[in-house]
């Protein structure tokens, strides 16, 4: 049986490995800071799982953590210089593989999908081939390594050092960024702790008309998309909303369909990240690595698409959760 956590292990090693990389790179002037950060991160993964299993305690994690944010907050990490091919090079690439460059791209969901379905049935001598409750994500595992053969192969390339010595390319550009994701996560989680999902449910529902199904789905995917503005990511923002409105009142209340009311109410969350420059990772980084004139040209680019998007969540869950 594959197990979710091995894919774990793998992406610890491959962050240790960079940061190897990162130690020994003269043209990075803050290289230790950078080995030391990406490190770090990278044995957390391996050591976590003794700390889940009860066989090592959690206090090194927290220590790593602190010396992570340390290292971040008051710069030292950086980038050095990336050994890559010219714009000349690339555009000539471009132009000879043209739309098959994608394909390592759309390899990931494809893998994934069909893990998730099928693979997910399939078991050897009595045991499922991938960790039950696990198959999503070990597809997106496994899919990540099928798509970097298959980039590999239509790229021509015969060693799979150059596709690390770019990602670690990748990661020093993104830095810290990368993390935004999981931290705001996490946020979100302390919020709902605090108790801010209770009192914002508390506050929309003396507002909020008695039984006005649609103006309530429009305060929950609103909320979503305000909330993920805020905070810069839909899963910080869908625990408290989630607890505010969507779970009290338009499912318990009004007896929505759960998975309806809460996918597309995920969705209507990702509306916010598409208009927020606090989505760093998804918006100004992008900008940056691309070396775009306006900085905050792919939030106002994506300003009709997520307000449009936004409507149809609207409309899904009213047409369809009731």
């Amino acid at each position: 049986m594959i197990r979710a956590e091995w894919f774990y292990w793998l992406v610890g090693l491959i962050f240790v490995v960079m940061a190897g990389q990162m130690a020994v790179d003269r043209s990075n002037p803050k290289r230790w800071g950078s080995a030391a950060f990406w490190g770090l991160l990278g044995l957390g993964f391996g050591y976590s799982s003794f700390v889940v299993s009860g066989h090592a305690p959690a206090q090194p994690l927290g220590v790593a953590v602190l010396v992570m944010v340390c290292l971040a907050g008051f710069g030292f990490t950086g980038r050095g210089q990336q050994r890559t091919t010219s714009e000349e090079e690339r555009q000539r690439a471009s132009d000879r593989l043209g739309g098959k460059l994608f394909l390592p791209a759309l390899t990931i969901p494809v893998v994934a999908m069909v893990c998730a379905v099928l693979v997910k049935k399939v078991s050897i001598g009595g045991q499922p081939v991938l960790e039950k409750g696990s198959e999503t994500i070990l597809g997106l595992g496994i899919g990540a390594i099928i798509a970097l053969v298959v980039g590999l192969i239509v790229v021509k390339e015969r060693n799979p050092g150059v596709a690390l010595h770019a990602g670690r390319g990748m990661l020093e550009s993104m830095g810290w960024a990368l993390f935004l994701p999981q931290l705001l996560s996490i946020l979100g989680a302390v919020f709902t702790a605090a108790g801010v999902g209770d009192q914002v449910g508390k506050l929309v529902g003396h507002v909020l008309p008695h039984n006005d199904t649609f103006l309530a789905v429009v305060v929950y995917c609103v909320g979503m998309a305000l909330f993920t503005v805020i905070m810069g990511n839909a899963f910080a923002a869908f625990p408290v909303m989630t607890a505010a409105v969507g779970w009290p009142i338009l499912i318990q209340q009004m007896h929505g369909n759960a998975p309806c009311v809460l996918a597309v109410g995920m969705l209507a969350g990702f509306c916010g990240t598409l208009c927020t420059p606090m989505a760093a990772n998804f918006n100004i980084v992008p900008a940056a690595l691309l070396e775009l004139k306006d900085r905050y040209g792919p939030i106002k680019a994506q300003l009709p698409t997520a307000g449009g998007l936004l409507v149809c969540c609207v409309g899904t869950i009213s047409l369809f959760a009731f």
